[in-house]
């Protein structure tokens, strides 16, 4: 019996994409009823699938399902062709209506309240109807989760501490790099003559010391001669940081991309010599995946404006 006869006549989307439900739900009760269908149909799929391939995809006990080695191999397929028929849908609405589109991107918090959110803005004027989906997470989250599992079509990210894979390629925009913030109520807005070591002291909001920032910060403060500040408050959220700043009494260190498309929120810069590295920021995308029309856009649009900012470059 040849391959289309036995399996390419006989797998259905339905039943892969039934199976893809079971193993995300954890069950078939949890996933017939997240389809909208009756458990016995589900049980069918399940059962019609492991008879075309001759092999057993899931085990099955009291606490629930989980994929055998058959399974797994056949879910990185399921999400693959999942995926591609997605893009080839958007592509196709694009397509037909320019000024739509859809686009599911990843970024770190400060990249989504600056660069990218202007990007954004400009590119949702050419395409109005466009939906944008921003997944704010952690770098390595980002990469070896929702791209990796094609939950987003590309990561903005910093190159720093991060380890790329063999299916990743990272396109730089532009060297970022860290700077001392307060916000205007705090008495060192209003003073000139002040040194890193006069800071040492004062109550900081950053990220957790063990993660690739916060050894990037760390290490910032250790060329300077001086050991890291003890924290009050470890937060990689941008809106609680600006909330602490705002009552004048804490401080902290972003980078200055941010503070050049933040200009209306109430931050200052201190004039503070902080020798942090530049840190480069570009791009992840998956190299065996095509980029939806939007995405490229996306891209191209990001490449245009990087080459605005200044004193990142």
């Amino acid at each position: 019996m040849t391959w289309a006869q036995r399996i390419g006549h006989r797998l259905k989307l339905r039943d892969l994409h039934i199976l893809l439900t079971v193993v995300r739900s954890g069950s078939m009760g949890r996933a017939a009823i997240d389809l909208a269908v009756s458990q016995p149909a589900v049980s069918k799929a399940i059962s019609d699938l492991e008879h075309t391939l001759g092999v057993r995809l899931l085990d099955r006990s009291s606490q629930g399902v989980e994929p055998t080695a058959y399974g797994q191999a056949l879910l990185r397929c399921g999400i693959a062709v999942f995926d591609d028929l997605r893009r080839g849908v958007r592509e196709i609405e694009f397509l037909a209506d320019p000024s739509a589109g859809e686009l599911s991107l990843g970024c770190t918090e400060p990249l989504a309240a600056g660069f990218v959110s202007v990007v954004i803005d400009h590119l949702s004027q050419c395409h109005p109807k466009a939906l944008f989906q921003v997944v704010s997470a952690d770098p390595v989250v980002l990469l070896n989760r929702d791209l990796r599992q094609r939950q987003i079509e590309l990561a903005l990210a910093p190159a720093t501490g991060l380890t790329l894979h063999e299916e990743t390629q990272f396109d730089f925009l532009f060297d970022d790099r860290h700077v001392i913030l307060v916000g205007e109520k705090s008495q060192w807005a209003r003073r000139r003559n002040i040194v890193l070591a006069d800071l040492i002291e004062q109550p900081w909001v950053l990220p957790s010391p063990d993660t690739p920032v916060g050894l990037h910060i760390g290490d910032a403060f250790r060329a300077a001669g001086l050991e890291p500040p003890r924290a009050r408050v470890l937060t990689f959220s941008i809106p609680m940081h600006q909330r602490l700043l705002a009552t004048g009494r804490f401080i902290t260190t972003l980078p200055v991309s941010m503070l050049h498309h933040a200009k209306h929120l109430p931050l200052r810069l201190l004039p503070v010599k902080f020798p942090a590295h530049p840190r480069p920021i570009g791009i992840v995308t998956l190299r065996n995946r095509t980029l939806s029309p939007l995405a490229q856009h996306f891209v191209e649009l990001a490449h245009k404006l990087a080459k605005k900012l200044p004193g990142v470059q």
